[in-house]
């Protein structure tokens, strides 16, 4: 025999209905509601299995580490629980589901905030008070809603208006808006963070032009976001118009620095003068570009150090860049010989000793040339070219130094230091000594 219930929507439980919830998990009918909500939670954690394979990625929102870890388990199993709500609610009371709809949408809700934020400030010492606060006003909603006291709060809180120009605002619009205004914009980052990985797996030379658009595009998704979350409070846009102009101005003359660095990084990327990658020079530090920011470009030197590098000092002062067309760069070390030593029989062996020489380019190949006559020796400026600047230009110096002294300790060839000769006159002759003898 079926019964026969009227369509109900996802409401709190009344008082008599909590009251009879423990005479109703006795009944058949809960151990059929019970075996469809396993039944959800089992059919959940084999699509997730099947999408993820045996091992999944730890940086992604939707696929954790384990199963059950990322945030798609939760939010497929609450969306098959309410399918089969939807279907089944006119066979059985389903107060069971009533009961377990608002907890899965309660977990889904936390392991999409708790996985969004974690990959999006990795680096955070902020995360686990957010994770908890996050966790436990999740919780108290979903309490508050099964026991009712959720619905008698906000019809107090309608309760409270206030009029703010030609709008009339209540706290409940307000919290909502609040709540919408955080759901947005981690919907924001959490598309962002998507993409920008999807934009630059397997990114090489068109790095730059796909960081400016992951950039652009989670501008636009926040900002839409913004707009959609003050509509959802019930804040007319257009009464902001006159108040967001005059923050404009004001913004215009204390932030103009900020304005101009935000566009120069914009036109950094759209020019591709300075790239990932590239080994540049300013205001006397050099190092490799391992970051291009909306705000700021970041430098890495050899040694560790980075530097933090506005983008308008890029656009109005001189940079250096050794690998914007060409990332060979040309190295010179000098060294002395002795005066009288035959120096077109010594460059083959210097040549030969430098082209062996690890990091050292064979084309174009090193050269010698007879830079000057110094004043202990000959000078000899042997230039070479290196293809990987941003492993450091001192070790290929050390190395080619080493290979030369080699060659010239090899050749019996002394390497002039500097010499003085001094004369020392002879001394003055003495003067005759006169000695008379004593009276007799």
């Amino acid at each position: 025999m079926t019964l026969e219930h009227p369509v109900q929507d996802i409401s709190p439980l009344t008082a008599r209905e909590l009251s009879n919830l423990w005479v109703h998990l006795q009944k058949p009918a809960a151990i059929s509601e019970i075996a469809i909500l396993l039944g959800c939670l089992g059919l959940s954690w084999l699509i997730v299995r099947l999408w993820r394979g045996r091992q999944g990625d730890v940086r992604s929102i939707w696929l954790g580490h384990r199963v059950i870890d990322g945030a798609l388990f939760p939010v497929l199993s609450l969306g098959l629980a309410l399918l089969a709500y939807r279907l089944l609610q006119n066979q059985w009371p389903m107060l069971l589901f009533r009961v377990a709809l608002p907890v899965l949408m309660s977990l889904a809700v936390i392991r999409v905030t708790v996985k969004v934020l974690r990959v999006v400030f990795p680096e955070s010492r902020a995360m686990r008070v957010i994770e908890r606060t996050v966790s436990w006003l999740a919780w108290l909603a979903t309490v508050s809603w099964v026991t009712g006291l959720l619905p008698i709060l906000l019809t107090e809180m309608e309760g409270v208006t206030w009029k703010v120009g030609g709008s009339v605002l209540n706290l409940r619009s307000l919290i909502e808006g609040a709540i919408n205004a955080v759901l947005v914009l981690i919907l924001s980052l959490s598309l962002s963070s998507a993409l920008e990985s999807q934009l630059l797996k397997g990114a090489t030379d068109n790095i730059s032009l796909r960081k400016m658009a992951v950039n652009a595009l989670r501008s636009i998704l926040l900002l839409v976001g913004f707009m959609l979350a003050m509509s959802t409070a019930g804040i007319d846009l257009t009464a902001l118009s006159v108040f967001g102009g005059a923050i404009g101005v004001g913004l215009g003359f204390g932030l103009q620095k900020l304005a101009a660095n935000y566009v120069s990084g914009f036109v950094i990327l759209a020019e591709r003068s300075l790239r990932i990658g590239d080994l540049v020079k300013v205001d006397n530090f050099e190092g490799t570009i391992t970051d291009i920011n909306t705000r700021y470009t970041v430098l890495r030197a050899v040694g560790g150090r980075e530097a933090i590098v506005p983008n308008e000092t890029l656009i109005t002062q001189r940079v250096e860049n050794a690998s914007l067309s060409d990332r060979r760069v040309s190295v010179t070390t000098v060294v002395q010989v002795a005066y009288g030593t035959d120096v077109r029989a010594l460059f083959p062996e210097l040549l030969a000793a430098v082209s062996e020489v690890p990091r050292v380019m064979t084309d174009p190949a090193p050269a010698i040339l007879l830079s000057s006559f110094a004043a202990d020796g000959l000078e000899l400026t042997i230039s070479f070219w290196v293809l990987d600047p941003e492993l450091g230009l001192g070790a290929p110096r050390s190395n080619v130094n080493l290979a030369v002294l080699d060659t010239l300790n090899r050749l019996g060839i002394d390497i002039p230091f500097p010499q003085r000769v001094l004369h020392i006159p002879p001394p003055a002759s003495a003067l005759p000594l006169e000695v008379s003898s004593p009276a007799p």
